[in-house]
């Protein structure tokens, strides 16, 4: 999803006149007819008043009741010292990532299988293959890895070539494992999901890799080691 901000802002500034006594349903109508493309999938009140929580897929935005502000961010409450918003976005990513079938990423399945982790990588990317290469203390912690690719160089790169020939690898763990490696896969196409995973990533809004997130939601960015995942793993149950 592009920036929320670039794609809505331009939208919203006039409705405020047409929206006085705005309510839920009002907010609604009014960002369908501004919006026909997107797709809303809530439209509450905030815990701000006046400002409404409006959900899209994996993003999170809020807009003032007479339609003419949007602001993106986090929501926090300053006396709990909670981030409202992150709070939110856990639940939406949880729902987004138990939708993802078992032929839609690369699986390095631990045979003691105490946690599942989601995990954003670039084949070319330093900190994504120093964990690859750890890959069996992974498992040795009871930490199944499901692998989702985000070559941060963009669709056309020589990082996203690699992670469709991986894809198209008649052993797609060997060959992620040895493109890890610096050893090029065979150059092959077939129908594959990385648009879907980079556009997944986008949503998350992953700005480095590796990023790893649990099955609970919960975002832990950056190359982390085995045994400190497994307790953070751990202390996220």
């Amino acid at each position: 999803m592009k920036k929320i901000t670039q794609l809505l802002l331009p939208v919203f500034l006039g409705l405020g006149m047409s929206m006085v006594q705005a309510d839920e349903e009002a907010v609604k109508k009014a960002l369908s007819a501004s919006m026909p493309g997107t797709k809303i999938d809530s439209i509450k009140p905030s815990e701000i008043k006046n400002v409404f929580e409006v959900v899209s897929g994996s993003t999170i935005f809020y807009v003032s009741e007479d339609g003419k502000y949007l602001l993106q961010g986090r929501l926090v409450d300053i006396a709990a010292k909670k981030d409202l918003t992150e709070e939110k976005l856990v639940s939406i990513r949880k729902a987004v990532l138990t939708k993802l079938s078992k032929d839609e990423t690369i699986d390095f399945k631990s045979p003691l299988n105490k946690y599942t982790v989601y995990v954003f990588t670039d084949i070319d990317c330093g900190y994504c293959r120093k964990l690859h290469s750890e890959i069996d203390q992974y498992l040795a912690e009871g930490i199944t890895v499901r692998y989702l690719f985000f070559p941060r160089a963009g669709k056309g790169s020589s990082s996203y070539d690699k992670a469709i020939s991986v894809w198209c690898a008649k052993d797609r763990n060997e060959a992620l494992t040895l493109a890890k490696q610096d050893k090029a896969p065979d150059a092959k196409k077939c129908e594959n999901p990385i648009d879907k995973h980079m556009q997944l990533a986008e949503e998350f809004e992953v700005r480095g890799t590796p990023m790893i997130v649990t099955e609970k939601g919960t975002v832990f960015p950056g190359y982390v080691p085995a045994k400190q995942l497994a307790q953070m793993l751990n202390s996220n149950q």
